[in-house]
């Protein structure tokens, strides 16, 4: 059988034609011995125990609990033959995926010895998936995986392709010591991550501000020269027709804003009938997609200037050295950001969004949707199917938004219907800072002439 399996899984990647890191298949215990003697690992565990007044062989016995919590056991066949196919399989039942890449043959320009780390926006639970599908015939990505994903199956789901968990909220320096090494030892040893650099799902559409954890933890592989020279980031964006837990996130944010949360009997109903309304769909054969799911991946970005320019980081002050890794991820989500693509959803509901009226007529809401075509083609961004009249991109977007009662035709306009509003603020905030001095100018622009004593609707 072990026979079999490596046949298998040398067709997996010749057939995907996939550079897996080779130390993604290094056993788990291979990993855990090098941690476990790992010297900065001793240090804090020595700290640690004379600080709480423990024995250092419970530490250790706590360090070896954080080990084999965080390190995963990547399977080739799990990866290539299974979760590749699922992930395509779900995907296109759910959406039409699209993947562009703003240099194609950027990747094989770099050096065979690139440390490669993808930065990427983070809009749903699905990005996980969608990204690896989308990058699987170049690379195998491990990923940080938060605590949601820690329940049979997926905790053995996830290992199996590679990815680490991590708990994200809690502080105790010798947890963070263990992880921060097992990044540099995977980093050191070339595997290739994907780090959403945002930290979390964004609530409201808008790109959030930069956590720097884990790319600090990356970038201190760079107090040798060596290391420095060989890392690079690549920025990827996402974004899509329809995120599949929206209405979640609004109602999350809308309770970090005071609102009451559901009883959880109400959370799980309304889960059942999403999910039963989907059966039902597909055994009828009414089935449609969600619209599009699109990446655009950018052109990686050597570190070796910006270590080069910061040669004193390692000497600083900590608090000094993370406000310079800060600037840093401020300025990959900043590139990340110009990548989004405008898919039709965000477009039409950014379109609707710069009126500030619950009703739209139509003639005005195409020529809004021309004109936000126009600005971003002047910016470079990355309008998908810019070859669609704004007809045809408003039609494709209704179907969407008709069917999730966000807007609805009105005599000669359409109408946000009450509880589609938020939706339609989630959608337009994908693409708020690509069209924010464009949506402030058309804004004052449309209120000269009430100004005037004209009355104007929109």
């Amino acid at each position: 059988m072990p026979g079999l399996f490596a046949r298998l899984g040398r067709r997996a990647l010749l057939r995907n034609r996939a550079r897996i890191d080779r130390f993604k298949l290094a056993s788990r215990a291979h990993v855990r011995a090098r941690l476990l003697a790992d010297a900065t690992i001793g240090d804090a565990v020595r700290a640690h125990a004379a600080e709480n007044g423990m024995a250092e062989r419970d530490v250790w016995a706590t360090v070896d609990v954080y080990v084999r919590e965080i390190v995963p056991f990547f399977n080739v066949i799990a990866y290539y033959q299974i979760g590749y196919r699922v992930s395509g399989w779900l995907l296109n039942l759910f959406y039409k995926v699209s993947v562009e890449f703003a240099e194609p043959k950027a990747r094989e320009r770099l050096p065979k010895d690139a440390v490669i780390v993808y930065v990427i926006n983070h809009r749903s639970n699905a990005d996980y998936v969608l990204v690896s599908y989308a990058l699987a015939g170049q690379v195998a990505i491990s990923y940080a995986v938060g605590e949601w994903a820690r329940a049979f199956p997926l905790e053995h789901v996830f290992k199996a392709f590679g990815s680490y968990f991590i708990r994200r909220r809690f502080r105790e320096p010798l947890y963070h010591t263990v992880l921060e090494r097992y990044v540099q030892l995977i980093t050191r040893e070339g595997v290739t991550q994907g780090i959403f650099v945002e930290g979390g799902l964004t609530r409201d559409g808008k790109l959030r501000a930069p956590k720097i954890g884990l790319l600090d933890y990356v970038l201190g592989i760079g107090r040798e020269q060596a290391y420095a020279a060989r890392l690079h980031v690549v920025p990827v964006a996402v974004n899509y027709d329809r995120v599949l837990e929206d209405r979640s996130l609004l109602r999350e944010l809308a309770v970090q804003e005071g609102a009451r949360r559901p009883a959880k009997l109400v959370q799980l109903w309304e889960v059942g009938r999403y999910v039963g309304w989907n059966v039902g769909r597909l055994v009828t054969r009414q089935w449609k997609r969600y619209g599009r799911a699109a990446v655009v991946v950018g052109a990686p970005i050597p570190l070796a200037p910006w270590f080069a320019s910061n040669r004193d980081l390692f000497s600083l002050p900590k608090p000094d050295r993370l406000a310079r890794v800060q600037a840093l991820c401020d300025d990959l989500l900043e590139r990340v950001g110009a990548l989004i693509p405008v898919t039709s959803v965000p477009l039409v509901c950014a379109a609707i969004q710069s009126f500030d009226a619950e009703f739209v007529e139509k003639d005005q809401l195409l020529e809004r949707i021309d004109e936000m075509r126009g600005v971003l083609r002047e910016l470079n961004a990355g309008v998908v199917r810019q070859d669609r009249t704004a007809a045809e991109i408003f039609d494709r977007a209704y179907l969407m938004l008709r069917m999730r009662k966000v807007i609805a035709r009105t005599g000669t306009g359409y109408l946000v219907l009450p509880r589609g509003r938020p939706l339609v603020s989630y959608y337009a905030n994908s693409v708020a800072h690509l069209l924010g001095g464009f949506s402030q100018a058309v804004r004052a622009r449309d209120a000269l002439p009430a100004l005037s004593g004209v009355a104007v609707r929109g």
